[in-house]
């Protein structure tokens, strides 16, 4: 006779909590960039949470979650440059542009030399004109590209301007080449291998993308999920410490610094006047350096308006130095 099976027991609830940051991830291969963030989120226990400037499953490297007040600003990085390292084979075009698609063209690869190369990456610096590819998350009247091409459906797309603003070769191994990309928003890598290799007089796909760079987050260090789960066994503040302020997102921006007076004003709502680069966004602060959030200067350069507050203005009111 079988024995019964046991009960699931019931997963155990997260008690979220307030948290405020940015944690640079180490994304790995095979997940998405939501149920990265999710991961993340749930070992954080962060009430809020999101994610900028996504990656597909395929793809590894830089992720910025933003927690908490951060994630006002989440979407001033959409616009932001990128930078990646990339792998393409030579000789095979597949259905999706990747190594996860059928092979559905083969043509032999020329002898390409050093001189050869060079000549096709410099066809691609600086601004080109990309057809996005098929897999792509647009959307054509209301339904995802991916989502046509995945029932065998190939509908007509409009070229779009992107600019390139670096393409280097840093490694080759037969007809395995791998590069160095700088970006703007809105490059498609995979269409960048494709339209490479039919420059260089073959077809071609990526094997391997890996985001290295992204807008202000230059030079920091990334952080695994092993990393994250030790870091939570270690406790709270072990994963406090791998987080960024929220202000890094915006570091390159110029800075206002306010008096108690003007913040009051500003936590209203209302624009304030104070002298800073005409017509720029700015990054706001307070009495003791506390960031407040983004603001934009009129184009004379002497009133400042708040665009977004990252401080809760119902507790800001009874904030030392914030009244």
């Amino acid at each position: 006779m079988n024995a019964a099976p046991e009960p699931r027991l019931p997963r155990p609830r997260v008690a979220w909590r307030d948290v405020d940051g940015i944690l640079l991830l180490d994304k790995p291969l095979g997940l998405s960039s939501n149920e990265a963030l999710q991961r993340v989120r749930r070992i954080l226990r962060a009430a809020k949470a999101g994610h900028t400037g996504s990656l597909d499953p395929l793809a590894s490297g830089l992720l910025p979650l933003c927690f908490g007040q951060a994630t006002k600003i989440s979407g001033m990085l959409l616009d932001a440059d990128k930078h990646y390292r990339v792998r393409a084979r030579l000789g095979e075009r597949t259905a999706s542009g990747d190594r996860e698609g059928e092979v559905v063209e083969r043509l032999p690869v020329p002898t390409l030399d050093a001189e050869a190369l060079e000549a096709g990456l410099a066809r691609f610096r600086g601004p080109i004109r990309q057809v996005p590819p098929m897999y792509s998350a647009l959307k054509h009247d209301g339904e995802r590209l991916y989502v046509l091409a995945r029932q065998g459906v190939e509908v007509e797309r409009e070229a779009r301007e992107v600019t390139i603003h670096s393409l280097e070769l840093v490694g080759r191994d037969g007809d395995e080449l791998e590069l160095e990309v700088g970006c703007s928003k809105g490059t498609y890598i995979r269409t960048l291998v494709e339209d490479l290799a039919r420059a260089w007089g073959t077809c071609g796909h990526v094997t391997m993308l890996r985001r290295t760079e992204l807008g202000p987050f230059t030079g920091l260090p990334m952080h695994t999920l092993e990393a994250l789960e030790a870091a939570e066994a270690a406790g709270e503040e072990a994963l406090a410490a791998l987080l960024l302020a929220p202000d890094v997102a915006v570091a390159d921006w110029p800075a206002v610094h306010l008096r108690e007076a003007e913040v009051s004003y500003l936590l209203q709502g209302q624009g304030v006047f104070v002298a800073g680069p005409p017509g720029a966004r700015v990054r706001m602060y307070g009495p003791g350096d506390r960031f407040l959030g983004v603001g934009q200067m009129t184009p004379e350069g002497r009133r400042l308006a708040p665009v977004r507050l990252m401080i809760n203005t119902a507790k800001a009111a009874a904030t030392p130095g914030l009244a």
